[in-house]
């Protein structure tokens, strides 16, 4: 039975046996697609389910919190894309003190062999576990052999002149690569979130925007994209241009992500939205008035009708998301 579990003491009684993978998955890029198929695959051919185990928090936020990265996807989105490559279980464990001072051992005996039931395990080459990260993937293979699973380390995967990791997917969206940042993914790079009142100073003297609170920490740098607006929940799918950065034409403070659509919204805004980036316009600057800046919105505008226009004539259909 497909599912999620968020703490170690919601499995079920029997969980396992299963196809098991353990990571962070932050992002869930294309190096990580490649574990869980390999997990599903295995699975199958065991006639057992698929399981990937992740962790919440970071396990830097709690060992190392100065070197945490910007995360780029909660846990609830970590677990809802892994679950969408066909994962039977997501099994998602609260990080602790405790949990870090567990050796590679303890930590094998106590959670993949006692709680999961691993019957075979696929993690990454670079894979570390375990008090100080003393454990890697030949340490889980030689314990694997002693506690009765199978292990496979996959692996780095190359895309686009370099591996595929979460760290190179902010490097690249931190630059503005949204081209780079899709091949990485495999899907546009996105941010979900809710929808916040804003200054109201677009809706009197630019054009209307949905402002959005993101839910991740990894933005896209600063500057204005050609985008795609999709309501949460599945909702519709909108073209759309949208802005990050801190809007110094008005000497804003901290940074924004605003979005707005190009056709009429129609009846009541979204709640929340996810927002895609497809293609960086141009850098965030200043003008020397909102009239100005409004100008210069159309002419982003233009550039975003004739980018999907040309989408849509190459796949004859709205822009696509996936």
């Amino acid at each position: 039975m497909a599912a999620n579990f968020y703490r170690i003491e919601e499995l079920p009684a029997g969980f396992g046996p299963c196809s098991l993978t353990i990571g962070n998955f932050d992002g869930v890029h294309r190096g990580h697609q490649a574990i869980l198929l390999r997990v599903i695959a295995r699975a199958r051919r065991l006639k057992i389910e698929s399981a990937a185990l992740t962790f919440d928090p970071h396990p830097l936020a709690v060992v190392a919190p100065e070197q945490t990265p910007r995360i780029l996807t909660t846990v609830n989105e970590r677990a809802r894309r892994i679950r969408e490559l066909g994962i039977d279980r997501v099994v998602v464990l609260p990080f602790t003190r405790e949990l870090s001072r567990l050796t590679p051992a303890e930590f094998v005996r106590q959670t993949i062999v006692g709680k999961l039931a691993a019957r075979h395990v696929t993690v990454g080459d670079n894979f570390r576990f375990g008090r100080r990260q003393a454990g890697d993937a030949h340490e889980l293979q030689r314990l694997g052999k002693e506690l009765g699973f199978a292990v496979e380390a996959v692996p780095a995967i190359e895309i686009a002149g370099g591996v595929a990791s979460s760290s190179r997917l902010r490097e690249v969206a931190a630059r503005g690569e949204m081209r780079t940042a899709r091949r990485l993914l495999g899907r546009p790079f996105s941010l979900s979130g809710r929808i916040v009142r804003g200054a109201g100073i677009g809706s009197r003297q630019t054009v209307p925007t949905l402002n959005l609170e993101p839910d991740s920490q990894a933005l896209p740098a600063d500057g204005v994209y050609v985008s795609l607006t999709k309501d949460a929940g599945g909702g519709r799918c909108r073209e759309s241009i949208s802005n990050v950065g801190v809007r110094p034409t008005f000497d804003g403070a901290g940074r924004t992500v605003e979005t707005y659509v190009l056709n009429e919204l129609g009846g009541e805004f979204p709640k929340a939205i996810e927002l895609y980036f497809l293609r960086r316009i141009r850098a965030e600057r200043r003008f020397a008035s909102a009239e100005h800046l409004k100008t210069q919105i159309l002419t982003d505008v233009r550039l975003a009708e004739r980018y999907f226009a040309k989408l849509r004539s190459v796949r004859n259909t709205p822009a696509a998301v996936s």
